[in-house]
């Protein structure tokens, strides 16, 4: 015996597979030698049957009418004889559910003689199996990440912990396969790609995150099934490479793993001549490549498993039983998924009498798999504890981690003119189309996030005459962002790309106007017809919720593209293909976990405080959204449009956002014209008012106007000027007939105001007497006027100044006046019931009667607009005015209109912004800092801002309805204390 292992030694070095050195540069796994007492006592309890019996672990399924395996062999009835009767060693879990797994195993556990070894192939992660738990990129997807194996080690880490959590010791993973064959139909898309360094790098990261914390592992499938046209799930394949080929590449990352810990190997089932000449005999079953090339050869001293021993890879040409004696024979230390376990035992230990394996053989490897399981906590064995265990096993961080690997991955292929990320949004007609995919798609919502766009669809079976329709619809749109749902990862089905998707794929990129992302499997690339026709081209790699959400971001900006191919697809798309494109600016989207905060904290405060308003009738409902650093991580609606109606909040309502008009659109613009040098902070009223030359304002600088201490009054009850003694309006004010006299209406069609009556609103705002005191008295007056001033230097109207050069730039195209004009009032969160001036619940049109006389369009209120909109306004003011790529307002602007302007006298106020007071009153969070600013508004509406935590936050509330007499909202704290939720945590981690 002796002398066959150390010619078969000198064989292989012969043929250069590998220096016998390296055999001294493999680093032992950690479960090696430990908790000797606990293997020696349980091991001299043991049978020389049960010892054999330890070597076998046998499937299991909790759900077996779904299961992929054989039903029959996995049913719990079944596996309890094999574990009671033949004491097996372990148990592989097929498909199934957490609770219904986790039950199973804690009842196999308490029959089992020694603690089971359980196991799962879980290559990304245990959702590879069972329902409700965590699903990781696949490894394809992974290998197009640039560096960040931080990420990897993550996901390992987390990997690890969710596994014990439900009981299970061994993961089989990672795939270390060299995927060079694009038609390999079992490897494929499980592989990080071709390249050898990338794969071994990137499954060492994967593999040392699960071992560090406490998960066995098994690198698959040894000796390399990256370069193979058959699935040995089917058939056994054939493998004609050299030893030098094998050596140089498909062996290259099973080395890397082995001389840095491995714990565990999988053998696949294959035909290796070059390293075994045995005609038929799969890998797992040869002697050379298991005992003299894995173990001796290359020093590798962990457990060796089979691949699964009911594959037709080895059942083609070996009968249950005698493949599992030939497995450990040739050296197998644990064999997976026997199918007869008596019959496997039988023919072991005819094996044993026939000296083709020793006692001695069974007796090492028995207790190595025994050290094994002490190392992973069965010396002192607990049972699953069943209570929280599906929130267990989806912790918010894996989303995380979910989120930046998909992120990182994503890979520019195309991008003509640099068109990625898009820029001059308002110059952009955009068409979503989602190809293969029917109903709005995460993809389409994502995008629309960022400007409006039209979304269309296109089912994987369209007809020509279908695709045609759809193709006339899109004439008139400048750009198509169209995403490619592949319903199939595999080759064998084409990869989801159906002869229809293919064809009306070729149709809108013929347009010239098409960014395509593909969410499936790159080695589709190959498949499409004239990819160079698309303008862009995105690989996602898979089709998920977070390939989809993270390309529409990437697309617009908010994150940058790093990817590079992981495979050679063709001559057009080699490895390590992938353009750059940098990062705008733009909102992301993401979850709390990754601004550093708690989610379930968050969210449950939150939930509790907007729950209490709705509850206490503070306001039927409202939305909240919150940014930190430019990334959005809580957006949420609550509650209903008003108390009486059914019709849920929804977060892309519009809502009437009174005084928070002055810092949206009038302060916004007076910025801008600032910084342009057109408007003077510190001239005069009568400097930009002609007509105010007389005044008694003519000499009250802008300055103290924008701070409320010019001693304007509060504000003018414009509708009562109209009226007569007795109630009826006086002449040319109003009237309930629409006519040329009487154009615009002030609600509804019930009542019209006349065309020329805004003049003597501005003449009574002129005529007003000052307040005889100085100091700080909040004033509507002066934003009034602001739009005629706007109209005046920037030679615009105010509306469109606001929408071309700032709202349709930043892709907030719900922000306008007079909504009515562009959605129905099912969109519009209705405001107050009027009982004195319009005697009618207010609904689409301004609230503010000032305003609504003014034909809705003032600078003190009028805007409508969504908290996602209104959010990006913000957002851009945090940026010092930078969004989108572009510098929006000059950062000297936002720095002087929001600091305190007054402070030695006491004034709490920036230019058109509030900020926090000296000493808590409650009108700003309680924790928000001195750098903060932002404004509330009479419907119940605020957003502030502080650069000091990087925060941005939203609040949209129609507390007025169904009466302004309702102030619930600010007695409550309502809005303030929203955010201060968020300075808390923050503020904790601090200290």
């Amino acid at each position: 015996m002796k002398a066959k292992v150390l010619a078969s030694l000198f064989f292989l070095c012969s043929l250069g597979i590998l220096s016998p050195a390296l055999a001294q540069t493999s680093t032992p796994p950690a479960f090696l030698n430990t908790h000797r007492a606990w293997v020696d006592s349980v091991f001299a309890t043991l049978t020389p049957d049960e010892r054999i019996a330890q070597l076998i672990m046998v499937a299991a399924t909790s759900d077996t009418k779904r299961s992929l395996i054989d039903t029959t062999k996995s049913r719990p009835a079944f596996v309890e004889k094999l574990i009671r009767e033949n004491k097996v060693g372990g148990v592989v879990f097929f498909q199934g559910g957490p609770v219904p797994q986790a039950r199973l195993t804690n009842y196999y556990q308490s029959i089992s003689k020694v603690p089971l070894l359980v196991a799962m192939d879980a290559e990304w992660g245990l959702a590879m199996r069972i329902d409700s738990t965590v699903r990781y990129p696949y490894q394809m997807t992974l290998g197009a990440i640039q560096g960040h194996d931080e990420l990897l080690y993550d996901m390992g880490t987390q990997l690890a912990a969710q596994a014990r959590r439900l009981g299970v010791h061994v993961n089989f993973a990672p795939v270390a396969d060299v995927n060079n064959n694009p038609n390999n139909p079992v490897i494929n898309f499980r592989s990080f790609g071709e390249n050898k360094y990338q794969v071994a790098q990137k499954a060492l990261a994967y593999m040392k995150g699960m071992q560090d914390h406490g998960l066995l592992t098994s690198a698959k499938h040894f000796p390399g099934h990256g370069d193979t046209g058959v699935d040995s799930h089917y058939d056994l394949p054939l493998i004609k490479k050299s030893t030098t080929q094998l050596d140089t590449l498909e062996l290259y990352p099973f080395k890397v793993l082995i001389n840095n810990g491995l714990s565990g190997m999988m053998i696949a089932h294959l035909s290796i001549p070059a390293l075994d000449a045995t005609p038929n005999l799969p890998s797992t079953l040869s002697k050379p490549i298991v005992t003299d090339l894995l173990r001796h050869q290359l020093g590798f001293s962990g457990l060796i498993y089979s691949d699964a021993m009911n594959m037709k890879g080895v059942t083609k040409y070996f009968s249950d039983g005698k493949a599992d004696a030939l497995g450990l024979e040739a050296g197998m230390d644990l064999l997976e998924f026997t199918e007869d376990v008596p019959k496997a035992i039988a023919e072991i230990k005819k094996s044993l009498a026939a000296g083709r394996i020793t006692q001695a053989e069974i007796d090492f490897r028995c207790r190595k798999v025994l050290e094994a399981k002490a190392w992973v906590g069965l010396a002192q064995y607990r049972p699953v504890v069943m209570e929280n265990l599906v929130e267990d096993l989806n912790p918010k961080q894996a989303e995380l981690t979910n989120r930046l690997l998909t992120e990182k991955a994503l890979t520019v292929l195309k991008n003509d003119q640099d068109l990625l990320p898009l820029r001059a949004l308002d110059t952009l007609r955009i068409a979503a189309v989602s190809l293969g995919a029917e109903g709005t798609t995460t993809f389409q919502q994502t995008l629309g996030l960022y400007t409006a766009v039209d979304t269309y669809s296109l089912s994987s079976k369209a007809t020509n005459a279908q695709v045609q329709e759809l193709l006339a619809k899109l004439g008139d749109y400048n750009l198509l962002l169209v995403g490619v749902h592949l319903g199939s990862i595999s080759p064998r089905l084409n990869f989801g790309l159906t002869d229809p998707m293919n064809a009306a794929l070729q149709q809108l990129m013929a347009t010239n106007k098409a960014v395509v992302a593909l969410f499936g499997n790159p080695y589709v690339l190959n498949k499409i017809r004239q990819p160079e026709q698309a303008r862009a081209l995105l690989m996602a790699y898979q089709l998920t919720p977070y390939t989809e959400d993270l390309s529409a971001q990437l697309i617009f900006g908010a994150i940058p593209a790093e990817g590079k191919l992981p495979v050679t697809v063709n001559e057009r798309f080699a490895y390590g293909a992938g353009l750059s494109t940098p990062a705008l600016g733009r909102l992301k989207y993401t979850i709390p976990e990754e601004v550093g905060l708690d989610s379930r904290i968050i969210t449950a405060k939150i939930d509790s405080i907007a729950n209490l308003a709705i509850r206490q009738k503070a306001t039927p409902g409202c939305v909240v959204e919150l940014a930190r650093a430019g990334k959005v991580f809580f957006r949420k609606a609550y509650g209903t449009h008003t108390y009486e109606s059914t019709k849920p909040t929804q977060l892309g309502d519009l809502y009437d956002l009174a005084s928070v008009t002055k810092v949206t659109a009038s302060t916004l613009a007076l910025m801008s014209l600032w910084g342009q040098g057109k408007f003077d902070l510190d001239a005069t009223m009568k400097d930009y008012l002609p007509g105010y030359q007389r005044s008694n304002k003519a000499d009250l600088t802008w300055r103290r106007v924008l701070t409320h201490s010019a001693r304007l009054k509060s504000w003018i009850q414009f509708w009562r000027d109209a009226q007569n003694p007795d109630g009826t309006w006086k002449k040319n004010t109003f009237s309930t007939e629409q006519s040329d006299k009487y154009p615009t209406s002030v609600v509804g069609d019930s009542l019209f105001i006349h065309k020329n009556y805004d003049k003597q609103i501005f003449k009574s705002i002129r005529d007003s007497p000052l307040n005889p005191q100085e100091g700080y008295v909040y004033s509507d007056l002066s934003f009034i006027l602001y739009p005629q001033i706007v109209e005046s230097l920037a030679e615009e109207p105010f509306e469109d100044y606001l929408k071309n050069h700032f709202y349709k730039k930043l892709g907030a195209t719900s922000l306008t006046y007079n909504p009515l004009r562009f959605y129905g009032l099912d969109q519009i969160v209705p405001s107050e019931r009027d009982t004195f001036f319009r005697k009618t619940v207010i609904h689409g049109q301004v609230h503010d009667e000032g305003a609504a006389m003014l034909g809705g369009l003032s600078g003190h209120a009028g805007l409508f607009g969504n908290a996602n909109d209104l959010m990006k306004v913000m957002q851009m003011y945090l940026q010092n005015g930078y969004f989108g790529g572009q510098q929006l307002l000059t950062s000297n602007a936002l720095l002087e209109f929001t600091r305190y302007q007054y402070p030695e006298q006491g004034s709490r106020r920036g230019l058109g912004f509030d900020k926090p007071t000296f000493k808590y009153t409650g009108n700003a969070p309680r924790y928000a800092s001195p750098m903060s600013f932002g404004h509330t508004g009479f419907t119940g509406i605020m957003v502030w801002m502080d650069p000091s935590f990087e925060l941005s936050y939203v609040f949209l509330s129609n507390r007025v309805y169904p009466t302004r007499d309702n102030n619930k909202l600010s007695q409550l704290n309502i809005r303030t204390a929203i955010m201060d939720v968020v300075y808390e945590q923050l503020l904790n981690q601090i200290h």
